[in-house]
């Protein structure tokens, strides 16, 4: 009813009580401080890490096909570094090429065309424990969580229990076996409770072997017919040969898995 409007009774104008109109309903605020904690649960979730791991793999991978590291092998090193400084450099991109998933052997010739075989094995094998200790941190920060649920099957737990209990040797073993992919390695550790230091300790002695074949090799480049050359593809050769049949005859054990 208005607020001016009246009733008569017995001649007399009575005011009517007004209308209070009913109250509105308001959705409380949600508070700064809920709204932020959830924004950084979402952020900090198991697979809100994973998808991030993928896209910083991703990023690296496409940098490295734009930069093309591969040229070190045709245009050689910058010419205003040299001697120590510019190994310390390489072993630097090294490890950086290794994380965007660069090939070892391309890396480790390198190594040796640019600077010999001793600076060019010490370069090799800084960069790939850089390289794998990034790829390993990484995977525990960033993967670990996401993927450690999804460890199914005899083969999968039978492999994060030897590297979880036995981490050094069994790293050791992988560094030294040819043909088991750098990467898949590291991550495979990651993913599983193997230490820091087993891990990096491992890598860099088991990684020893193989990579100076690699340097060598590319160091006497220019000499094919020399015996540090045949040697050195030889101790390319035969172990990548002995990888692959003992592959081949474990392969109807692996199928049982």
């Amino acid at each position: 009813m208005p607020l001016d409007a009246t009733t008569r009774s017995g001649g007399t104008a009575v005011a009517a009580p007004l209308a209070v109109p009913e109250p509105v309903a308001v959705p409380a605020p949600v508070p700064a401080a809920g709204l932020a904690g959830r924004c950084t649960r979402l952020l900090l979730s198991p697979w809100s890490r994973f998808s991030l791991l993928v896209a910083l793999l991703a990023g690296a991978v496409a940098t490295v096909l734009v930069f093309e590291p591969q040229r070190l092998l045709a245009d050689g090193w910058p010419p205003h570094l040299g001697g120590a400084a510019a190994a310390l450099v390489f072993a630097l991109a090294y490890g950086l090429c290794t994380v965007a998933f660069v090939p070892r052997p391309l890396l480790n010739l390198a190594a040796g065309a640019l600077f010999g075989s001793q600076l060019g094995l010490g370069a090799a094998v800084a960069g790939t424990v850089l390289g794998a200790g990034l790829s390993f941190g990484l995977g525990r920060v960033l993967g670990q969580d996401a993927l450690r649920p999804l460890l199914r099957g005899r083969l999968l737990t039978a492999a994060d229990g030897q590297l979880s209990r036995h981490g050094f040797r069994s790293m050791l073993a992988v560094r030294l076996f040819p043909g088991v992919p750098f990467q898949a390695a590291n991550y495979c550790a990651a993913i599983s409770r193997m230490g820091w230091l087993p891990f990096l300790l491992a890598t860099a002695l088991g990684s020893v072997p193989n990579t100076a074949a690699y340097v060598v090799a590319g160091a006497r480049a220019s000499t094919p017919t020399s015996p540090a050359f045949l040697i050195a593809m030889a101790c390319i050769a035969v172990p990548a040969l002995v990888g692959a049949v003992v592959a081949w005859r474990k392969r109807h054990h692996l199928r049982g898995y």
